[in-house]
């Protein structure tokens, strides 16, 4: 395929606001879309070049970006600076730059899906002495090819920016209708609005690919298999090794509302105060993945022990919590204690010691032969007490309360809270495991007021002793349009990292996200995760979500979630409708 073709659909793409359209262009795009270039054009349209499951990364800043439009342009550094402070995005800078380019082409050629794919790809590979020349020598190249549109999302897709919208709901759809007739939309373009034949139809065929979403977590393997039918999507297995989305809790206040949403009697369990591990067991093969999907087994060789002595099965999946606790007291600790293990190269089994976990053990996905994500939650804790061996501190099943009383559970919470836990967990007994979703079958019940997953997505250069770092803090939450701004953080970071969070380690890791600079502002690319504390939500005008959090706190960095993992704005408007209600 010509990039052309995809660069002129990101074109329409950017500048529809309306779900429903997005998905009629994507559509037609994939209908044209031949096998071998299909799985790229779906990692292309999310604005990647790899797969979500697959962690590599471009790793390329703007500064050297910027480098590589120098040099295919024959502009100067300065020159594509000054007009990237005024027009904010390196992608419209260099296609303005591409229609006036001081330097003759040396190639005389189309580009294709396959060269922006597989040369962006070909970055993450270089590393060491010479690298930094020869990125900027494939990213020129590709832009010498370029026409001026295809140059704009050639850099937006470098810096992993596109700027489009597509969200994955939007992708999943387009699938079905390019491929699956009996999803036949009967779109309307004049009041965008779609008109199935047979709309029972259409919802279950939705469910169908969802389904098949849920098991591979791979958009690419899912519309290969749509383009072959619904026997071949049927087909598509959660396999033990490929990790899959956790299923998510929804918010309560009160034992009352939480029983109301999941029903009499339901499981109790403690919430503790750890990070999530989704573990797969293939004989003696373990393989641990956080709630963001990466493979963290490395860092957590004690878990790959525990899994293999305790465990049995041949083959499983489970989704557990790692609780740290006190090595000397055997008190469970606050997750920010043991969050540096995630992401720790060097003397692991010295820092397992200093800051060891326990192992709680919530649901099981996978046993053997059996996939067990539309068995009763139920049967599934069944399957737990039998395969699990117990050891305290190393491995252990949740703790569990089975009740319909109220005031059985109150306790129950207190008991957990005294423990150093954030509360609990309220389950429907009958309910199946939906990866990726908050569908009611589990809630989540706190102390006090949830700290708050949110995004950075700005920062600014401090002043004075603080020059050198980034000082307040732009977050936002999400939703199907992209990300909202919330406010302004820089309260609750520590001068010196050994005393927490610190602004040093918050900008060392937010420097490769940079995608534009002006003045002291900086906007960056949505990875970093962070958890606050605040006084109340109120109504803002200020930011594009129509919320603020009045005085946010850092309680810390989330390295164990990833953006699809944050508050929506839908969350925040009931938070926002809740706290008027006390």
């Amino acid at each position: 395929m010509k990039y052309e073709e995809l660069a002129e659909a990101y074109e329409i793409l950017e500048n529809s606001s309306k779900r429903l359209k997005k998905t009629w262009i994507i559509s037609n795009l994939l209908k044209k879309t031949s096998d071998k270039d299909l799985e790229k054009v779906i990692i292309l349209l999310q604005g990647k070049v790899f797969p979500s499951h697959d962690k590599r990364e471009i790793g390329v800043a703007s500064k050297l970006v910027l480098k590589a439009i120098a040099t295919a342009t024959g502009y100067s550094a300065k020159q594509i600076e000054d007009l990237w402070k005024k027009k904010g995005d390196l992608g419209l800078v260099t296609e303005h730059l591409m229609k006036s380019k001081k330097q003759n082409t040396l190639f005389n050629e189309e580009l294709t899906v396959k060269d922006v794919f597989e040369t962006l790809q070909k970055l993450s590979t270089l590393e060491g002495q010479g690298s930094v020349d020869q990125k900027v020598k494939l990213i020129s190249k590709l832009l010498s090819i370029a026409e001026p549109l295809e140059a704009r999302y050639v850099i937006r897709t470098t810096l992993q920016d596109l700027r489009v919208g597509v969200a994955e709901g939007t992708l999943r759809d387009a699938i079905a209708w390019a491929y699956l007739d009996e999803a036949n939309p009967n779109y309307d373009d004049s009041s965008d609005s779609i008109n199935p034949k047979d709309r029972e139809k259409y919802v279950e065929i939705m469910l169908k690919v969802q389904e098949a979403l849920d098991k591979s977590n791979d958009f690419g393997v899912v519309a290969q298999a749509s383009r072959k039918g619904l026997n071949e999507l049927a087909k598509i297995k959660l396999v033990v090794g490929n990790p899959l989305k956790v299923m998510l809790a929804q918010k309560v206040n009160s034992v009352e509302d939480a029983f109301k949403t999941v029903g009499k009697p339901a499981a109790l369990e403690f919430k503790y105060d750890g990070f999530r591990m989704q573990v797969h067991k293939n004989e003696n093969d373990v393989v641990i993945y956080t709630r963001r999907l990466e493979e963290v087994t490395k860092q957590f060789p004690e878990v790959k022990n525990y899994i293999l002595k305790n465990v049995k099965a041949e083959r499983c999946i489970l989704d557990c919590e790692a609780a740290g606790y006190d090595s000397k007291t055997g008190s469970y600790t606050p997750f920010q204690h043991i969050s540096q293990r995630i992401k720790r190269k060097y003397d692991i089994e010295k820092i397992a010691k200093d800051l060891p976990i326990e192992l709680n053990v919530f649901d099981i996905l996978v046993y053997n032969d059996k996939i067990l994500l539309n068995t009763k939650f139920s049967e599934r804790r069944k399957i737990l007490e039998q395969i699990i061996k117990q050891e305290p501190k190393k491995i252990v099943l949740s703790k569990l309360l089975l009740t319909d009383d109220d005031k059985k559970a109150k306790a129950f919470f207190e008991e957990s809270i005294k423990q150093g836990n954030e509360g609990l967990m309220f389950k429907n007994l009958d309910g199946i495991y939906k990866p990726g979703s908050r569908v009611g079958f589990m809630i989540k019940l706190k102390s006090a007021m949830d700290d708050l997953d949110v995004v950075i997505v700005g920062a600014e250069w401090g002043e004075g002793k603080r020059s050198g770092w980034f000082t307040s803090f732009t977050v936002a939450c999400q939703s199907e349009d992209g990300f909202l701004e919330l406010g302004k953080v820089g309260t609750g970071l520590k001068e010196k990292s050994e005393e927490g969070a610190s602004f040093e380690e918050l900008t060392n890791l937010l420097k490769p996200f940079i995608i534009e600079e002006k003045g002291r502002e900086v906007r960056v690319k949505p990875e970093i995760v962070v958890s606050l504390q605040f006084e109340e939500i109120q109504k803002s005008p200020s930011y594009s979500s129509g919320y603020a959090l009045r005085f946010p706190r850092f309680v810390g960095i989330r390295e164990d979630r990833s953006s699809e993992d944050i508050v929506s704005k839908e969350e925040v408007e009931e938070l926002f409708y809740n706290q008027r209600k006390k």
